[in-house]
């Protein structure tokens, strides 16, 4: 028989009594995915809300007071006037102030002439805020035209804009599931890469390889506990993610825990490669978090767009299991079992887990025959 189902029972229950044992285990387990799951839905935020904007007014009239009130009623702008741009200089200067409106004092004269005029300066030192502010504020501008019939469109068009899967554009709502890969990555890989080193460093593997345990039965017998406890992480984080803090889900909970199920196959096999190569536990723990962590934080399009980085990089994406399971992740929670997605991910995250497996299989068996 390839597998003694005996044998692998007692390294499962060895192991298991192992994690039982170990507080840092189930600190990871259970205590870092509500930690994390909590800073991502609260502390991390890509939306633009409340973006300090300052208005300068050097002349008031009837038109000034109108699109003062069109920049406070938006929920994207904190606002703040005065008739003196010195005052928001010196704040743009600190960096307490996002972006500066001026609206000058020829303005009426200009809207008499038909061609009234604003400038909008922003603090570039962050890109992507100064551009959204510029975008947005040019929008308003465009609004209040239309609004204060300054336009000189004599067609009113009326465009109705509606946003598929995401509607309020909370930005947790593909922030909160894509977090949970990350969770399973660091979970699947920083604990099983402590469990050949540990045998290692403690001395045990000798006795475990004098033993009649086959290369397959210890792999497996490691694997299978932490395969479980990351089971039960996922649990933990779906609860919260949906109860706490109320994103939806439009997919099945079939469909999630197979697909996670094929994820933490690379994940804990990833760990356990470097476990194997490591032979020390906090070298292995340094490469977990290099090799594992990282770029699925980084290159898996969790924050960053992998269309947005170089063409080099974008082919390193296509080895990292994240990118395939935070792809699934959002589209089940917030469009649903759309098979077209979720097969083929599923599929190229089974074979990355298989081929790292191999990989340890071959390793392993070298270095213990």
């Amino acid at each position: 028989m390839l597998v003694s189902f005996q044998r692998l029972k007692a390294i499962f229950l060895k192991e298991s009594l192992q994690i039982l044992r170990d507080p840092s285990a189930l600190i990871i387990a259970i205590i870092l995915p509500l930690m994390l799951l909590f800073l991502m839905g609260y502390a991390i935020s890509l939306d633009s809300k409340k973006i300090p904007v300052g208005i300068v007014v050097e002349k008031e009239s009837k038109y000034t007071q109108s699109l003062i009130k069109a920049f406070e009623s938006s929920e994207s702008f904190q606002v703040h006037h005065s008739k003196d741009r010195r005052i928001f200089v010196k704040r743009l200067q600190e960096g307490t102030l996002r972006a500066m409106v001026v609206i000058p004092a020829n303005f009426d004269k200009d809207i008499l002439k038909g061609k009234p005029q604003i400038q909008i300066i922003t603090d570039g030192s962050e890109p992507s805020i100064a551009g959204y502010v510029n975008k947005y504020s040019q929008l308003l501008w465009k609004n209040w035209l239309e609004y204060e019939h300054l336009s000189p469109s004599k067609a009113r068009i009326e465009i109705q804009t509606r946003y598929w899967f995401n509607s309020p554009l909370l930005s947790s709502y593909f922030l909160l599931p894509g977090s949970i890969a990350i969770i399973l990555t660091l979970i699947g890989t920083l604990l099983t890469a402590l469990v050949v080193a540990r045998e290692w460093e403690r001395g045990t593997m000798e006795a475990i390889m004098s033993t009649s345990t086959t290369i397959l039965e210890l792999l497996l017998g490691k694997l299978l506990p932490y395969f479980v406890l990351g089971l039960i992480s996922l649990i933990i984080c779906i609860l919260i993610t949906l109860l706490w803090f109320q994103i939806p889900f439009r997919g099945s909970y079939l469909m999630l825990f197979i697909t996670s199920a094929i994820y933490l196959i690379p994940s804990l096999s990833l760990g356990l490669l470097i476990s194997t190569l490591a032979k020390n536990q906090f070298v292995a723990s340094q490469m977990a978090l290099i090799v594992g962590f990282l770029p699925a934080m980084i290159l898996s399009g969790f924050i960053f767009q992998i269309s947005s980085m170089p063409q080099w990089l974008q082919f390193i994406t296509n080895f990292i299991p994240a990118t395939y399971f935070i792809t699934i992740l959002q589209t089940l929670f917030l469009a649903g079992d759309i098979y077209e997605i979720i097969l083929p991910n599923s599929l190229y995250m089974l074979l990355i887990g298989v081929v790292l497996f191999t990989i340890i299989f071959k390793i392993t068996k070298k270095k213990l025959s």
